[in-house]
């Protein structure tokens, strides 16, 4: 049995797994808030309380976190939280515990998911085949290139902190957005605040505060009462509100031109993929033209990225499958027993 973990901002994903015919088989998951946690082992240990028969079956475990891994260890990006996969294997009592960003987890998901889990946003050439992007936009925005191994027929990830790059303003209203948000956030502006939830709600604000767009009273009500982020998505998706369908076109053609840009910068033949918890909510902002068009904007590189595909991960639980398929991969190395393997004889 295999123990994956997604670490978030917010929440923390747990799932146990099993193989059956080689595939991932999920046996148990519950999601936890983060903050109400001083540290992740409380968390698995509350999730595998009274189960000591799982807890005895468990082979490997992997745990994706937001922020760069090194030598097993990291500081997540937006928890106070410092993880040493050495202490969690102390604590825990598995033996076999792995750390990897959080996005890494996503690319060695992405195999994983079934063909319905995966929508098109933009065709391109469905038959190339070669490097692919990860851009996905949630509570912050994070960034994964997938290399292509020709001889063994796979994408190896590559994690990176490219969502905290400068956000490249492209217009003039992008520009306007962007010295706003210099105003307001004392200086540098990174992708991440304009390509996010937390984006989302910034983009609003100056729309609002600096643009001066009307913000209704029963909108504001809503705001207050519910959460911004959904209040927002779910009034462009509906047509029921000028500026929130304003707040999403910014958001969609800042999103669009960033995936643009990470197709250029790993030459993704094989396509780019939204990740994230935002796209698969508001689909149809992103099918209605400013995403597509931000993202082939790349002038004499335009006719590239028109043979590129764009697809938008459908499955919450993609980065669980990749740290499952990571867990049991690497387990798999260190004691020569596959499970996975096991599973189709």
């Amino acid at each position: 049995m295999i123990l994956a973990g997604d670490v978030g901002g917010t929440k923390v994903h747990l799932s146990l797994y099993n193989f059956a015919g080689g595939k991932l088989v999920p046996v148990r998951d519950k999601k936890f808030p983060a903050t109400d946690y001083a540290c992740l082992d409380d968390v698995v240990k509350e999730f595998l309380t009274g189960e000591e028969g799982e807890k005895q079956q468990i082979a490997a475990s992997c745990f994706g976190c937001p922020g760069p891994v090194r030598d097993g260890r990291l500081k997540l990006t937006n928890l106070p939280w410092t993880l040493n996969a050495r202490d969690l294997q102390k604590s825990l009592g598995i033996e076999h515990i792995f750390l990897i960003n959080d996005l890494e987890a996503n690319g060695y998901g992405i195999p994983e998911l079934a063909p319905e889990m995966i929508f098109t946003l933009h065709q391109g050439d469905p038959s190339s085949v070669g490097h692919r992007g990860l851009v996905s936009a949630g509570t912050g925005l994070g960034e994964c290139l997938l290399v292509w191994d020709a001889h063994r027929r796979q994408h190896t990830p590559i994690p990176s902190e490219g969502g905290h790059t400068d956000f490249p303003a492209r217009n003039d209203r992008e520009i306007a957005l962007l010295n706003y948000l210099r105003r307001t956030l004392n200086g540098r502006v990174s992708s991440e605040r304009v390509i996010s939830g937390i984006g989302i709600k910034n983009i609003y604000a100056f729309l609002r505060d600096d643009q001066k767009m009307e913000e209704p009273d029963w909108l504001r009500e809503r705001m207050e009462k519910e959460d911004p982020n959904a209040v927002i998505g779910t009034c462009a998706e509906d047509g029921s509100s000028e500026i929130c369908q304003q707040t999403m076109e910014i958001f969609s053609a800042a999103f669009g031109a960033e995936a643009g840009n990470v197709a250029l910068k790993v030459l993704a033949h094989g396509g780019v993929y939204l990740g994230g918890g935002i796209a698969p909510k508001v689909l149809k902002t992103l099918q209605n033209g400013s995403f597509s068009n931000a993202f082939l904007d790349k002038g004499r590189m335009s006719p590239l990225l028109e043979t590129i595909p764009v697809r938008v991960i459908l499955d919450d639980t993609c980065a669980l499958l990749g740290a499952a398929a990571y867990a049991e991969a690497r387990a798999a190395e260190l004691s020569g027993h596959s499970e996975r393997a096991a599973s189709t004889a």
